[in-house]
């Protein structure tokens, strides 16, 4: 997801309460969206495409929120 940032990444999961349930949330998206991909879940396209929505807008939180302990630790 963030292969430049596992630093920042690790260090926010483990200080950072909303991060982690941010990053949970999304590997949880992550996975059910995979999953309905291949096949493996029965899902209808318009729930699909909420899903991908919503792991995007978790991705765009995680990204501001190490931007800003990237600029705040600099």
């Amino acid at each position: 997801m963030f292969e430049d940032d596992q630093e920042i990444i690790n260090l926010l999961l483990n200080e950072n309460n909303d991060f982690r349930w941010l990053y949970d949330k999304h590997n949880s998206l992550k996975n059910t969206v995979k999953e309905a991909n291949e096949g493996n879940v029965v899902i209808d396209q318009l729930s699909l495409e909420e899903l991908k929505k919503e792991k995007l807008n978790l991705k765009d939180r995680m990204s501001l929120m190490i931007e800003s302990h990237r600029h705040s630790h600099v």
